[in-house]
């Protein structure tokens, strides 16, 4: 049985690759068939990990935060076709459409203008000025933090000005019942487990894409930097990084919240129009990541597996299906979901992994599920 191997692999990471707390859900076709959390919320042993146990995700929030721009795009007769200056009348690109831009392609992946993540305003005006780093059309990169000031502008010119993280919560995470927070109220601080960092050996030293974020003035340094604060994770753990609702990063919530949001994304939940769920899962670009610097692909706001010539996946971060799509967060937090076989995925941890892509420890998870 799948599950049983899935079970047998999340004992094993405790045992053999230092996990401390985490949990593991999975839903198939609108119920939840598996959910196991063990371990502790600190290294001092005080509180143990639990089913309700939350903590930060980094990038898994980028998901949820496209679903919600999406949805409201539907509501208000547009689609991601639309050309960002129909809403955003000073971007920097003349032809971006919003596809374009929720797949990375637009350039603002890093910033010249030093800007602060705790101030809107000045990170929007920054973007404004910035000659974009690539032409549009001219290939993709990773927006890891610039990511959620492009979502939020948009969602907040199509509401009046309502932050992102207030209008998820209200028309998607509350009315399905989906314990996923962009922006946290204080009567959830006390389920909030801390993380961990993780640690750099020689390996980690010796790829390009660390040789790069070590190196001062490269494209990938100035992304993961440019914009500045919530930089270590130490700050992560304090509950001004746990309300701010930054829509790149800043999400929080249990194992079985991201699965069971993946089932409205795949449609094993009724929530989302046929639209959107295309939306979702098509993929609009395929090929090397300027950032990343290995291949990716994007839809509007999901990761896929990347596509060889042949259209085979070159990796199963998401499983056996082209069709599954997700996103990674920073540490080794994972979800997703498939929507040919009605699966959904996620996992949630507080030691870290040193990488901004799924580690070992998620990957045989989903490798047993499969098998």
């Amino acid at each position: 049985m799948p599950i049983a191997k899935v079970k047998r692999v999340f004992a094993r990471n405790f045992q053999y690759h230092g996990e401390l707390g985490a949990s593991v859900s999975v839903w198939r076709d609108g119920k939840e068939i598996l959910s196991i959390a063990d371990g502790w919320c600190e290294k001092e042993q005080q509180n143990p990990w639990t089913q309700n146990t939350m903590v930060p995700v980094y990038s898994c929030t980028k998901g949820p935060a496209a679903a919600i721009l999406l949805q409201l795009l539907e509501e208000q007769g547009m689609t991601p076709e639309t050309n960002v200056r129909e809403l955003w009348e000073k971007f920097p690109h003349e032809n971006a459409t919003i596809a374009h831009m929720l797949s990375h392609q637009c350039g603002l992946a890093a910033l010249d203008k030093k800007t602060s993540v705790w101030d809107y305003d000045e990170v929007i005006d920054a973007m404004e000025q910035q000659t974009p780093n690539w032409p549009l059309d001219d290939g993709h990169g990773y927006h890891p933090r610039s990511y959620g000031f492009l979502l939020e502008k948009i969602v907040r010119e199509l509401t009046g000005g309502r932050p992102l993280g207030e209008v998820w919560w209200e028309k998607i995470a509350q009315p399905m019942g989906i314990e996923f927070w962009i922006g946290l109220p204080e009567s959830e601080f006390g389920r909030m487990a801390r993380l961990y960092p993780g640690k750099m050996d020689k390996s980690d030293l010796d790829s390009g894409f660390y040789r790069e974020i070590n190196t001062e003035g490269t494209l990938v340094r100035k992304a993961f930097s440019s914009l500045r604060g919530l930089n270590s994770v130490r700050e992560m753990n304090s509950p001004e990084a746990w309300q701010c609702g930054l829509p790149a990063m800043g999400g929080v919530g249990t194992a079985s919240a991201l699965a069971k949001f993946y089932q409205l994304a795949i449609g094993r939940i009724e929530f989302f129009s046929p639209a959107v769920l295309g939306w979702m899962r098509g993929i609009r670009v395929n090929g090397y990541d300027r950032v990343l610097l290995r291949n990716t692909a994007f839809s509007c706001g999901f990761q896929l597996d990347p596509l060889d010539n042949f259209g085979r996946k070159e990796r199963h971060f998401y499983g056996l299906s082209k069709s599954a799509f997700g996103h990674p967060g920073a540490g080794g937090s994972h979800a997703f979901g498939d929507p040919s076989n009605g699966l959904s995925f996620a996992y949630t941890m507080n030691q870290m992994d040193l990488s901004p892509m799924p580690g070992i420890k998620s990957l045989e998870m989903v490798k047993a599920l499969y098998l």
